[in-house]
C-alpha cells in the first residue's frame, strides 16, 4: 500500500515539475526558471522527459523550457543540455514513442545543436558512433540529428583530443574515419547512407564512405539493395559518381556470375538449391535499373560519368550494365550516344573475336574473350522478368543494328543473293544479333517497324527483316491476325517492291492465309491488280504470289510428296484446314488462280519464265491440278510446234521473238517451256506408276484423259527429236556465215535464235536420256542431238571471240541438276554389264564427257552464288545436297582412278583437261558445302565413299574421314610436283592447293592431323622449286593460314626474307650475299610474289601486335583509375609485353633482310616502304605505352625493350636510309642476271622509277615515322632515366624539293644511269652482311 502511495506521490510531483517548467518557460522570468531547474535533479529531469514523451503531452514545450532555463554559456546549463540530448536520442530510438512525438523531439534538438559547446558536441558525436558500432540505431530516427552534430562540430575552432588539440574539421574527419572503419549493423546501412547525405564531406571522406557502403552490399538482404542503391545515388550528388556506379554495377555483375555458376552446378548435379532465386535477383536488378535511370534523368553529370566508363573499352560491360545502357537510351539526350557506344562495342567485340580465332599466338596469350553479343543475348533472356524499360531499348537496338549492318546493295544497285543463315564478317554477325534482339516481346511494335522497312527499303536487300517477320508469324500468329490491317496495307505495295522481297514476304505470311479469309482475299485482290501492272516487276510479283498460293492450298486427293510434309498451319491456331469443305473450296480457288495465270502466257519472257519454273513445284505439291497445268502447257507448246511431219525445223522460232523499234527481244523462252512440260510429264508418270502399279485394270475417265494428253505429248516430243536430228543449222539460219555481233539487230536476233535452239537441244538430250532406258539406238540419237548442240556452241564461241572484247557468255544450261548427277554417275561409275554397250556410245565422245562435267561445274557455281539452281528441285536444299554428294563421289572417283596422262591429247589445246574440270567441280562442291551447308561437310565427305575400295582404315570419325581425303589430294599434288617442270600443270596444281585449303578448315588446330598437314605443307614448300608464281602464291598462302593457327609465323617470315635476299641479291652490288635456301619455292621468278605475300603477312602480325599494345594501354589506364586492383609482381615482365617485344624483334630482323634486297621497282618496293613506315608507327605506339607506364609506375625499362630499341637504331634505321637512296636512284639490279636481261630490265625500270618518283609519298611518310619514333624515345629516356638515344645514329639530312634540272639530266642520261645524281645526302656506311 505504501509503495503505491509513493508512486502516486511521485507521479504528482513529476506532473507538477512538468507543469512548473512549462508555466515558467511561458512567463518572462528566465531567472526563476533557472533557479527552479537547478533544484531538479538529473534523475527527476530524465523521468519528467520520459513520461511526457511517452504520453505525448507538452513534451516539446517542456524541452524548450529546459533549454530556455539552461544557458549554454554556464557549465551547469551546458551539462543539462547535454543530459537532455543524451537521454532523448536513445529514447527516440527505443520505438516506444509515437512517430510524431519522436520527430518533434529530434526537430527541437536539431534547432539547439549549434548552442552546444565543443566538448558537448564531441561527446554527443562519440555517443552516436558507439551506438552505431553496437547496432543500437534500430529505426534510425535519431540519425537525422547526427549530421547537425557533425556540422556544428566542424565549425568548432579547437577541441581537446587525447593529450593535444584538434580543429573541429579534423575531429569530424577522425570520427568519420572511426565510423567507416568499424563494423556496421546491416540494419543501419540504409539509415547511415541517408544520414550522410546531410553531412558536409570532403572528397576524401566521401570516397572512404562510399567504399564502406559498397562493401556492405554483400552483407545485406537482396530486398534491401534497391533502397540502398537509391540512397547511394542521392549521396553521389556530392561527388564520387563513377565510384558509386562502378560499385553498383560490379555488385550485380558478381551476383550474375554466382547465379551462372549455380546453374551450371545444378545441371551437372541435378540440384535445385539456389542461394538467391533467379526471379528475385532479376526483379531487384530491374528496380535498381529504374532507380539509376531516374537519377540520371535528374543529374546529367551522373549520365556523362556512366557513359564515359564504357567509351574506352567494352571489357567492363556485363549483362546488367548492358540492360542499364538500354534503359538509359530511353532518355532522349543519351539515345544516340548509347546506341553508338553499343554499336562500337559489338563490332569491336566481333572483330577482336575474329582476330583471336585466327591466331594461335593471341589465343595462348589471352585465352578468354569477352563477348558483348553474349551479354546482349543474356539481357534478352533476363528481360522476361518484367523489364519493360529494357525491352524497348532492346527492340530499338535490334533495329539499329539491322539498319546499320544489314546487307548492302551490290554494284549498280543490284542486290547480291547470299546465305542469310551464316554470318561470317563482324558486320554480318552484328546484323544477325540485331534480329535476335528484336524477336522477343513487344511483337506488335516490332511488326509495324518490320513492315515499314520492307516497304521503304527497296534499294537494299531485306533478308534480315524477312527472317524477323517470319519468326513473328511462327511465334506469335495471333498478333498478326489482330494486326491484319497492317499486313493488308503492306500488300497494297507489293507491285512496287523488289521481287526477292515479295517472295520472302509471301512465303512468311503464307501460314496465316489458311486461317484468315480476309488476308487471303486482300492478297488475291492485290495480286490480280498486280497482274495488270505497268511495271514488269509488279507482274512478276503477281505470278510469284499466285504460284505460292497454288503450292500451299492443297486440293483433296493430291498425291503425297515429301515436299508436302512441311508444317504450314500454326500450332497456336486450331483450324481444320483439311476438311472436305476446305478442300472443295481450295479446288475452286486453285482453278480460278490457274485461269488468272494463263493470262501471263501472253506477257513478257521474264513473266513466262517464272511461270514455267514454278509449275513443276505446284504439280508436286498439288497433283490434282495436273490436268489443268498439263493442258495449259500443251496448248502453249503447240503454238510453236510445226505439226507437218515433213517440215524442218519442227519448232517455229519467229513467234518466239518480238521487235520494238530497232531492238529485238525474246518473247517466248521456248526451251524453258519444253523443259517444264517434260519434267511435269515425267514426274506424273513416275508418281502414277509408283502409286498404281495395276492401273491398267481401271477405266476411270480422269485416267483416260491423263493417258490421252500424255500420249499426245510423247508423240510431239518424239517428232521434235526426230526432226531436230535431221535439221541442219541452215534450217535455223544459223550457219557459220550468220552474223552474231551484238551491235546489230540481225546479230541480236541470231544470238537469241542460237540460245533457243541450244536450249531445245539440251532439253531433248535430257528427255531422250530419261526415256531411252539404256537403248543403244536411242543413245546414238541422243549423241546426234548433242553433236548439233556442240557445233552451234562452237560457232557462237568462235564468232564472239573475234571482237576486241569477248561478248560471249556461256548461256545457263537448261538440264536439271538431278539429271547431271545421274549422267555423271552412269558415265564414270556404272559398270552394269547390260548397260555397257549403250553407255559406250556416250563414253566414246570426249566432248560429251567434257560437256557433262562442265555443266555440273556451272550448276554448282550457281548453287554457291545464289543458294539454288534452275530447274526442278533446284529450290530444295535437301535434294540439292544429295546431288552434291553424288557428284562429289563420281568426280573424286574419276579424278583419282583415271590418270591425267591418258588425256595428253588435249594438252596442247588451251582448254582444261577433263581431270582438271573434275578437280574444279570438287573445289566448287567443297566451297559450296562450306558456305551453304557448313554443318554437313562431314556428311558430304562420308558419302563420297571412295574409301570403300581402299585399304585405308577409317574409324568413322569426322576428322579421320576429312583427313583421309586430305591425304588423297596431298598424294595427287605430290605426284604432280614430282613429275618435273615439263609435265607440271600449274592450273591443276593450284586447284589441288585450293581444295586442300578448304578441307584444312575442317581440321581442329589442336589435332594431330593438323600438325601433319602443316609438316607436309612445309616439306612441299622446301622441296618444290618450280618457277610458277601463281602456284607458289597459293601454296605459301595455305602455309601461312595453317601456321597462324598453329603458332606465330614470325620465324617462318624471317627465313623467307633471308631466301628472298639470297635470290635477288643485295642493293649494294659489291656485297656478295651468302647463298642460303630454306625454301626451294623461293627463286628468281617467284621471289617478288613471295616478297609481297611475306609483307602482307607482316602486316597481319603488326595488326595483332598493335591490338595487344592498345589492350595493354587500356588496362594501364584502368589500373590508374583503380590503383587498389593493379597488382603486378615487381621485376617480372608482363607476358603480353614480352610477347610483343619478341614478335617485333624477329620482324625487325626479317625487314632488315628485305631492305638490303635488290627488289624490283613498283608495287613490291612501295609496299615495303609502307610496311617500314608502319613498323616505326608501331614502335612509337610501344614507346608511348612505356611513357604511360613510367608515369604511373616509375621503374627500370625491361631489358628486352632496350634490346629492341638498340636493334631498331643500329640495324634497321641506317638500312632504311640506304634503301631510300637505292629506291630513288633508280639503280635496280637483278643481282646476278646476265647483260641481256639487265638491258631489258633497265627499260622496264625506267618507267617504274618514274612512277616511283611520282609516288614517293611512301618515302616522306617513312622518314616522318622514323623521326616521330626518335622524338618519343627522347621523352621516354627523360621519364625512365635510361639513355635510349645512345643506340640511334643521327638522321640523314634530307631535302624534299625536287631539283628539276637534275631530274631532267638524269632522265636524258639514262645510259649512264650508274652515275648518281647530286644530292644533299650523307651516305651511310655499307651494311655488313649478317652471317646466319
Amino acid at each position: 500500500m505504501g509503495f503505491s502511495i509513493n508512486g502516486i506521490k511521485q507521479g504528482f510531483l513529476m506532473r507538477a515539475d512538468m507543469e512548473k517548467i512549462v508555466s515558467l518557460s511561458d512567463g518572462d522570468s528566465i531567472t526563476e526558471l533557472q533557479k527552479y531547474l537547478s533544484t531538479v535533479t538529473d534523475d527527476q529531469l530524465i523521468t519528467v522527459i520520459t513520461n511526457s514523451a511517452l504520453k505525448g503531452k507538452k513534451v516539446g514545450t517542456m524541452i524548450k523550457g529546459i533549454f530556455k532555463g539552461s544557458p549554454a554559456t554556464s557549465t551547469e546549463g551546458s551539462n543539462r543540455r547535454l543530459l537532455v540530448y543524451k537521454h532523448c536520442i536513445p529514447l527516440c530510438e527505443s520505438g516506444d514513442l509515437q512517430t510524431e512525438v519522436a520527430a518533434d523531439i529530434i526537430g527541437l534538438l536539431m534547432l539547439e545543436t549549434h548552442t552546444l559547446t565543443g566538448s558537448c558536441l564531441a561527446q554527443l558525436a562519440s555517443l552516436f558512433v558507439e551506438a552505431i558500432k553496437m547496432g543500437k540505431m534500430g529505426n534510425g530516427k535519431s540519425m537525422e540529428l547526427f549530421p547537425t552534430v557533425l556540422t556544428a562540430l566542424a565549425a568548432c575552432e579547437a577541441l581537446s583530443y587525447g593529450k593535444g588539440e584538434l580543429s573541429g574539421e579534423e575531429y569530424k574527419k577522425q570520427l568519420i574515419n572511426t565510423l567507416c572503419s568499424s563494423r556496421w549493423d546491416p540494419q543501419c546501412v540504409i539509415h547511415l547512407t541517408t544520414m550522410f547525405r546531410d553531412v558536409p564531406l570532403s572528397l576524401e571522406e566521401l570516397q572512404f564512405l562510399v567504399e564502406k557502403v559498397l562493401r556492405m552490399f554483400t552483407k545485406l538482404d537482396l530486398q534491401e539493395i534497391p533502397p540502398l542503391v537509391y540512397q547511394l545515388l542521392l549521396l553521389s550528388a556530392k561527388g564520387c559518381k563513377k565510384q558509386v556506379l562502378d560499385g553498383i554495377i560490379s555488385y550485380f555483375k558478381e551476383q550474375d556470375l554466382c547465379q551462372d555458376e549455380e546453374q551450371k552446378h545444378e545441371e551437372s548435379l541435378d540440384l535445385e538449391v539456389q542461394s538467391i532465386p533467379q526471379d528475385q535477383l532479376r526483379h531487384v536488378e530491374g528496380t535498381a535499373i529504374l532507380h539509376i535511370v531516374f537519377a540520371i534523368r535528374l543529374d546529367h553529370e551522373l549520365g556523362r560519368e556512366f557513359l564515359k566508363t564504357f567509351k574506352t573499352s567494352y571489357v567492363d560491360l556485363c549483362p546488367f550494365s548492358v540492360a542499364l545502357l538500354l534503359s538509359v537510351a530511353r532518355i532522349q539526350r543519351y539515345e544516340e550516344q548509347v546506341f553508338d557506344l553499343l554499336k562500337g562495342a559489338i563490332v569491336k567485340s566481333f572483330k577482336d573475336e575474329q582476330l583471336q580465332q585466327g591466331s594461335k599466338f593471341l589465343q595462348d596469350l589471352l585465352p578468354e574473350h569477352c563477348s558483348v553479343a553474349q551479354m546482349i543475348l543474356d539481357t534478352v533472356k533476363n528481360s522476361v522478368f518484367g523489364w519493360d524499360h529494357v525491352t524497348q531499348g532492346l527492340v530499338q537496338l535490334g533495329f539499329f543494328l539491322m539498319d546499320t549492318f544489314g546487307p548492302k546493295p551490290g554494284p549498280f544497285g543490284k542486290t547480291t543473293e547470299g546465305s542469310a543463315t551464316i554470318a561470317r564478317t563482324p558486320t554480318q554477325q552484328a546484323c544477325k544479333l540485331g534480329v535476335r534482339c528484336s524477336s522477343r516481346d513487344l511483337r506488335g511494335e516490332i511488326l509495324e517497324q518490320v513492315l515499314n522497312r520492307l516497304v521503304t527499303k527497296t534499294a537494299s536487300p531485306v533478308n534480315h527483316y524477312l527472317d524477323l517477320f517470319s519468326d513473328i508469324v511462327v511465334s506469335a500468329p495471333m498478333i498478326l491476325l489482330e494486326s491484319s490491317s497492317k499486313v493488308t496495307e503492306t500488300f497494297d505495295h507489293l507491285s512496287y517492291l523488289p521481287l526477292a522481297t515479295v517472295q520472302g514476304l509471301l512465303k512468311a505470311v503464307q501460314p496465316l492465309l489458311k486461317v484468315s479469309m480476309s488476308l487471303k482475299d486482300a492478297l488475291i485482290l492485290t495480286l490480280r491488280k498486280a497482274m495488270f501492272s505497268s511495271q514488269l516487276d509488279g507482274r512478276k510479283s503477281a505470278v510469284t504470289g499466285f504460284l505460292l498460293l497454288l503450292k500451299n492450298f492443297k486440293v483433296l486427293g493430291s498425291l503425297s510428296s515429301s515436299q508436302c510434309s512441311q508444317a504450314i498451319s500454326s500450332s497456336q491456331i486450331q483450324v481444320d484446314v483439311h476438311s472436305r469443305y476446305n478442300s472443295a473450296a481450295n479446288e475452286a480457288f486453285c482453278l480460278e488462280i490457274l485461269s488468272s495465270l494463263r493470262r501471263c502466257l501472253g506477257q513478257q519472257a521474264d513473266v513466262r519464265l517464272m511461270l514455267y519454273e514454278g509449275f513443276y513445284d505446284v504439280l508436286r505439291r498439288n497433283s490434282q491440278l495436273a490436268s489443268s497445268i498439263m493442258q495449259t502447257l500443251i496448248s502453249q507448246l503447240k503454238r510453236y510446234y510445226e505439226p507437218e511431219q515433213d517440215l524442218l525445223p519442227p519448232v517455229k522460232l519467229e513467234p518466239c521473238i518480238t521487235a520494238h523499234e530497232d531492238q529485238v527481244y525474246l518473247q517466248e523462252p521456248l526451251a524453258h517451256l519444253m523443259s517444264c512440260t517434260i519434267h511435269c510429264l515425267l514426274w506424273l508418270q513416275n508418281m502414277h506408276h509408283s502409286n498404281n502399279p495395276n492401273a491398267g485394270d481401271s477405266d476411270d475417265d480422269d485416267e483416260k484423259e491423263e493417258e490421252g494428253y500424255q500420249t499426245e505429248l510423247h508423240t510431239i516430243l518424239e517428232s521434235i527429236t526426230r526432226r531436230m536430228v535431221k535439221s541442219e543449222l541452215e534450217d535455223f539460219e544459223l550457219d557459220k556465215s550468220a552474223e552474231f555481233s551484238m551491235g546489230s539487230s540481225v546479230g541480236v536476233k541470231n544470238n537469241i535464235y542460237a540460245v533457243l535452239v541450244m536450249g531445245v537441244y539440251e532439253v531433248l538430250v535430257e528427255y531422250n536420256f530419261l526415256k531411252a532406258n539404256y537403248s543403244k539406238t536411242r543413245f546414238e540419237e541422243l549423241m546426234e542431238l548433242f553433236n548439233r548442240y556442240h557445233k552451234l556452241s562452237e560457232i557462237l564461241k568462235e564468232k564472239s571471240g573475234k571482237g576486241r572484247v569477248s561478248s560471249h557468255k556461256t548461256p545457263r544450261s537448261l538440264v536439271s541438276l538431278g539429271f547431271i548427277s545421274t549422267l555423271l554417275t552412269v558415265l564414270f561409275r556404272d559398270s552394269t554389264q547390260s548397260k555397257e554397250e549403250a553407255l559406250s556410245v556416250l563414253r566414246s565422245s570426249s566432248e560429251f564427257l567434257r560437256y557433262a562435267v562442265s555443266v555440273a561445274v556451272q550448276k554448282i557455281h550457281q548453287l554457291e552464288e545464289t543458294g539454288h539452281t534452275d530447274g526442278p528441285d533446284g529450290q530444295n536444299p535437301e535434294r540439292t545436297f544429295r546431288f552434291l554428294c553424288e557428284m562429289a563421289s563420281v568426280l573424286m572417283w574419276r579424278y583419282t582412278n583415271i590418270p591425267s596422262v591418258v588425256e595428253d591429247t588435249g594438252k596442247k589445246e588451251k582448254r582444261s583437261s577433263l581431270s582438271q574440270l573434275c578437280l574444279e567441280g570438287l573445289l566448287r562442291i567443297f566451297t559450296t558445302c562450306q558456305q551453304r551447308y557448313p554443318d554437313r561437310m562431314a556428311q558430304l565427305l562420308s558419302n563420297m565413299d571412295i574409301a570403300g575400295d581402299d585399304a585405308e582404315p577409317d574409324d568413322g570419325s569426322v576428322t579421320e574421314t576429312n583427313f583421309f581425303y586430305i591425304r588423297q589430294f596431298q598424294r595427287a599434288l605430290f605426284t604432280h610436283v614430282a613429275g618435273g617442270e615439263d609435265d607440271f600443270n600449274s592450273k591443276e596444281a593450284q586447284l589441288l592447293v585450293s581444295i586442300l585449303s578448304v578441307l584444312s578448315h575442317q581440321l581442329k588446330p589442336s589435332s594431330q592431323q593438323f600438325v601433319q598437314m602443316i609438316t607436309w605443307t612445309v616439306k612441299i614448300c622446301k622441296e618444290t622449286s618450280f618457277e610458277d608464281s601463281a602456284f607458289s602464291k597459293g601454296l605459301l598462302s595455305l602455309l601461312f593460314n595453317l601456321h597462324s593457327l598453329y603458332k606465330s609465323p614470325v620465324g617462318l617470315l624471317l627465313e623467307l626474307c633471308q631466301d628472298i635476299h639470297s635470290q635477288l641479291g643485295d642493293i649494294d652490288q659489291d656485297v656478295e650475299v651468302e647463298n642460303q635456301s630454306h625454301f626451294a619455292i623461293v627463286n628468281m621468278k617467284t621471289a617478288t610474289t613471295v616478297a609481297l605475300l611475306v609483307l602482307s603477312q607482316v602486316g597481319r602480325v603488326f595488326d595483332e601486335v598493335d591490338w595487344l599494345i592498345a589492350r595493354k594501354k587500356n588496362q594501364t589506364a584502368t589500373d590508374k583509375l583503380r590503383p587498389s586492383e593493379a597488382t603486378q609482381t615487381a621485376g617480372a615482365q608482363d607476358p603480353i609485353e614480352k610477347a610483343v617485344t619478341l614478335q617485333l624483334g624477329t620482324l625487325l630482323t626479317a625487314l632488315n633482310e628485305l631492305i638490303q634486297t635488290a627488289l624490283l621497282p613498283g608495287t613490291c618496293t612501295i609496299t615495303l616502304l609502307r610496311e617500314l613506315s608502319r613498323t616505326y608507327t608501331i614502335l612509337t605506339t610501344l614507346v608511348k605505352y612505356y611513357i604511360q607506364v613510367c608515369s604511373t609506375k616509375p621503374g627500370a625499362l625491361p631489358a628486352r625493350f632496350e634490346k629492341l630499341v638498340k636493334l631498331s637504331g643500329s640495324h634497321l634505321t641506317p638500312q632504311c636510309y640506304s634503301f631510300i637512296t637505292y629506291a630513288q636512284s633508280g639503280e635496280f639490279s637483278g643481282g646476278g642476271a646476265d647483260d641481256k636481261k639487265k638491258k631489258k630490265q633497265n627499260e622496264v625500270n625506267t618507267a617504274a622509277s618514274a612512277k616511283l618518283l611520282r609516288d614517293t609519298k611512301a618515302i616522306p611518310n617513312l622518314i616522318f615515322s622514323i623521326e616521330q619514333y626518335e622524338k618519343y624515345l627522347i621523352t621516354l629516356s627523360k621519364k625512365s632515366k635510361v639513355n635510349l638515344m645512345q643506340y640511334m645514329k643521327l638522321s640523314t639530312s634530307r631535302d624534299f624539293r625536287i631539283n628539276a634540272a637534275t631530274l631532267d639530266a638524269a632522265l636524258q642520261e639514262q645510259v649512264n644511269s650508274q652515275e648518281t645524281t647530286e644530292t644533299q645526302e650523307t651516305q651511310e656506311p655499307k651494311p655488313k652482311k649478317r652471317k646466319q
